[in-house]
Order: C-alpha cells, then sequence, then structure tokens
C-alpha cells in the first residue's frame, strides 16, 4: 500500500506497485519527541510520488509520499507509544496516521478511540494499515466488527471486513468456529456495490476459506449462497471468492497441508 531505486510492494489488497525507497538513514534513540518525529516524516518527504500514487487511490491533501519501508522503520526505531500515536494521528497527514497504527499499543485502546478513529479514515491505504497493524489486535475487535459492519459509511464499514481478514490471516489459533462466526457480517455486507466495501467482504471470506480444508469448503459454500442474492455486489464478491478458492493454487497448498 505503498508507494518509484524502483521496489515493487504489494498491498493488503492485492495491487502491486512500484515504490521509491529513500536512502536516508533513521537514526535509533531512546525516545523520539512528536516534534522529532514529525521533523523526520517531513524530512523524507517525496511530494513527487504523490501522482502515482493517486493512481492506486492512494490520496490526501497532506500526504506526504512516503513509502511503507520508511514507516515501517521508523516505526520499529520509535516503538511503542500510545501518546506519540495519538498526536501523530490527529494531524490527519495519512503517513503520520499511518505511523500512529504502527506505534500505538492495542492494549491502551479504548473503544472512544477507536470509534473515533474510523471516522476518520478516506483512504483504503489507511484503512488497511490501521486494521493489519492495530485494530485486529484489540480485545474488543468482534464487538466492533459488528457495530462498523452495519454503519453507513464506506471506510467505516470497510474496517470492519478488513479486521475479519487481518484475523483469518494472523491468527493462527483461532478454531474454524471462530472463523465461522463472521459470516453472517460478510453475508449481510454482500450487497454494498461500493467498490472498497465489497473488496473487502471478498477479502475477508477468501482470507477464511484460505486457512484449511473445512473451511475452504464453508466458505466456497457461502459464497455460492452470496451469488444466489439479487444483487451486482453479491454476484462479484462471489464469483471473486470462488475463482480463487477453488483454483489450483490454493487448493494445492490446502492440500500440502
Amino acid at each position: 500500500m505503498e508507494i518509484p531505486d524502483f521496489h515493487w510492494d504489494t498491498g493488503t489488497a492485492g495491487c502491486r506497485f512500484p515504490i521509491i525507497v529513500r536512502r536516508k538513514e533513521i537514526r535509533k534513540k531512546k525516545q523520539y519527541t512528536f516534534d522529532e518525529v514529525m521533523e523526520i516524516l517531513h524530512s523524507l518527504a517525496k511530494p513527487e510520488n504523490l501522482e502515482g500514487m493517486a493512481r492506486f487511490g492512494i490520496t490526501g491533501d497532506k500526504r506526504l509520499g512516503l513509502s511503507m519501508p520508511e514507516l515501517r522503520k521508523l516505526g520499529k526505531s520509535i516503538g511503542k507509544d500510545h501518546k506519540m500515536a495519538l498526536k501523530l494521528w490527529a494531524t490527519g497527514i495519512q503517513d503520520a496516521m499511518i505511523l500512529a497504527a504502527l506505534v500505538d499499543d492495542p492494549l491502551q485502546v479504548t473503544e472512544e478511540q477507536a470509534d473515533s478513529w474510523v471516522k476518520d479514515i478516506e483512504t483504503w491505504d489507511v484503512c488497511d494499515q490501521l486494521c493489519v497493524n492495530l485494530f485486529e489486535k484489540i480485545s474488543f475487535a468482534d464487538k466492533k466488527i459488528l457495530e462498523w459492519s452495519g454503519r453507513e459509511e464506506e471506510f467505516v464499514r470497510r474496517v470492519a471486513y478488513a479486521i475479519i481478514a487481518c484475523i483469518a490471516w494472523h491468527n493462527k489459533e483461532a478454531q474454524d468456529e471462530d472463523m465461522m462466526k463472521y459470516f453472517p457480517v460478510i453475508k449481510s455486507g454482500a450487497t454494498d456495490n461500493r467498490n472498497y466495501v465489497k473488496k473487502a467482504v471478498s477479502w475477508a471470506l477468501r482470507h477464511i476459506g484460505k486457512r484449511n480444508p473445512n473451511l475452504n469448503r464453508e466458505a466456497i459454500k457461502l459464497a455460492k449462497d452470496i451469488k444466489e442474492i439479487d444483487s451486482k455486489a453479491a454476484r462479484w464478491i462471489a464469483s471473486d471468492v470462488i475463482r480463487e478458492l477453488e483454483g489450483e493454487a490454493v487448493q494445492k497448498r490446502l492440500k500440502k497441508n
């Protein structure tokens, strides 16, 4: 989700595009101040990247054009810092908002904070990085999935399905029933024809169906049920899911496992 020496990166939504990796050393220190972090972010700004990023829906009037490798490196150098995260998010600078997701401590995230942050999301990359780095780890994730999946705002609803996708992707300890409990939420979102919602619904079900043979069968079955719904979005989601989950690559990997 990310951004031209030319290095290719793959975003969580499956898109591939070139990113420029700046060769600027990020110094390690015991603790950064907020002003120091903002100074580093602005020093790494690459406005010439913005036009190319916009072609992939990565927009924002305040965006600085940093690559994800740079943000991850800076985030690792900062470490977990909840207060820093709150200040970074409040800037409204998309690069800083992603950095906030990288450095925040999920144990300190409150429901009030989560509800506030989701309302600020305006691009899919901020949404997905927030989910993969932070929201999938919060203790009340399931509660918010139910709440946000019923909201009208496009990116709030996308967050709900992106969290499901991230949990299915990363939580290796979860049992099949833990994944299948999301099926009603997935089916309820299948008629939303907005691009960023329907892609996230598909993403969630595809990741569940790639966990093991049983969930593969159950996810395909749900996709076929969804395909019967009289909805253009539902038919698109179902076809997208079935194509991947019945595909040779997924089936071959599942047989090996």
